[in-house]
């Protein structure tokens, strides 16, 4: 008979805690999961699935705008945001649903409260109660981090902007990384002003520097206002209720949102870990190793909170392989590199792989090969926006190296691409393979 009240307990349930959750208990482990807010974590209740309801809700009015063009005559268009916002959080609730009757079905206990560590064994939750257990994983995820500057507290952050009463006519939008750049292109299409700040002159870092001046030249084309090398200096409300923001050392300009998107941080805060002996990281990430376990041989952590790679497919693969490390007799750990990535801009840009910049620093080497074209949905359209794809190769063997795109469904086309970077294949594999036309992803197979 065990010593422990579980076998494992999580804290957190997102995408990597109810992974780890599931599996671990497939393999027979008595598991429970804590969670303080709602069973789903960031990507299903407050992030990248919401978010991306509000991109298809937003390309309508560019269908809309386009159909003429092909013939359609659409009279009395109107666009209502609380219909969106609606149905965008029934299908959350519709998802949390699904997420908890997951653990229900793989048995897993799930408690609706707070739990921090209260040792290496032990975990305490809001309601006084202690639980035991032999293994704790911490799958907390993290959270927005809002810079300190004057009137910060009238900001809203990517938690809050799926719930606004109405849609703001002027919004600014501090910050010029992918959940930036998807409110700005999600805003703009719907209508509103869009004034995007940053604090230097990049945008979208990481990313291949092409895509990121074509994305730039087409969101400024389609009206979103960027000032560059100034972050929000001060925020003030106004009795009518809009906001004066002061960017820089720039005259004030009124908004009636601005959304602060800089980043997000392990939110670790008060979880307790020093009972472990556990030391934070630098920006308050849990150190692992490369099989997700902490200083504490008996508490393990995945996902945004280690702070390795910030991605849903990452905290999900975290999971799995923490489940069939601990609990499945066959340790392994996550890969890293060839990670694909999407930033669902309008358009949207997708990449895996070396970018130019670093497949130069890393091979010497290389060759590029790029298609800049018209897509053909824009014709018709007359939309004079260009698609543009690269494929960068190492010169030596001809593989792969980087794929990157940005263009109408670039984000598609991109996840069938990167198993060649993933295999290794070459550019002449490239070569061989029939075009299928007419498609915008034929020019993968055409650069010469």
């Amino acid at each position: 008979m065990t010593d422990f009240d579980y076998d494992l307990f999580v804290i957190g349930a997102g995408s990597g805690g109810v992974r780890a959750s599931r599996i671990s208990a497939s393999y027979g482990a008595r598991v429970a999961v804590a969670e303080e807010f709602r069973i789903g974590g960031t990507c299903v209740i407050r992030g990248c699935v919401p978010k991306k309801l509000l991109v298809y809700g937003s390309h309508f009015a560019e269908e809309l705008q386009d159909a003429s063009h092909y013939g359609w005559t659409v009279e009395a268009m109107k666009f209502d945001w609380n219909v969106l916002r609606d149905t965008v959080l029934r299908d959350v609730d519709r998802l949390e649903a699904a997420y908890t009757n997951t653990l229900d079905n793989n048995k897993v206990d799930h408690f609706h409260e707070r739990a921090v560590v209260a040792g290496p064994n032990r975990v305490k939750l809001a309601s006084g109660r202690e639980i035991t257990a032999k293994y704790i994983l911490i799958a907390t995820g993290g959270w927005p981090v809002v810079p300190h500057f004057e009137g910060n507290e009238h900001c809203i952050t990517s938690n809050e902007v799926f719930h606004l009463p109405a849609l703001p006519k002027r919004v600014v939008v501090q910050g010029a990384g992918y959940i930036a750049m998807e409110f700005a292109g999600i805003f703009n299409a719907l209508g509103c002003h869009v004034t995007v700040v940053n604090r230097s002159e990049t945008l979208l870092r990481g990313y291949d520097e092409a895509l990121r001046d074509r994305l730039l030249q087409i969101t400024m084309a389609r009206g979103i206002e960027y000032k560059f090398n100034c972050p929000i200096k001060r925020v003030e409300k106004q009795e009518d209720g809009s906001l004066m923001v002061t960017v820089g050392d720039q005259d004030p300009f009124a908004a009636d949102v601005v959304l602060v998107a800089t980043g997000r941080r392990p939110k670790t805060d008060g979880l307790g870990l020093e009972s472990a002996g556990i030391e934070l990281g630098q920006n308050g990430e849990i150190p692992v190793d490369d099989f997700s376990k902490t200083s504490c041989d008996s508490i393990y952590a995945v996902g945004d909170v280690t702070d390795r790679v910030q991605l849903t497919p990452i905290a999900i693969r975290e999971g799995q392989a923490f489940a069939d490390t601990v609990f499945g007799g066959n340790p392994r750990s996550t890969a890293y590199d060839c990670i694909p990535s999407a930033v669902f801009s309008q358009p949207p840009l997708a990449s895996v792989g070396l970018t130019e910049g670093q497949a130069r620093n890393q091979f010497g080497n290389i060759k590029v090969f790029t298609s800049d074209f018209r897509p053909m949905k824009n014709v018709f359209a007359s939309r004079q926006e260009r698609g543009l794809y690269k494929l960068v190769v190492d010169a030596g063997t001809d593989r792969i190296l980087g794929i990157h795109m940005i263009g109408p469904e670039a984000p598609e086309i991109l996840q069938a691409a990167a198993i060649a970077v993933q295999a290794k294949l070459t550019k002449a594999d490239f070569d061989a393979t029939v075009a299928l036309h007419p498609s915008m992803a034929e020019e993968l197979v055409l650069m010469r």
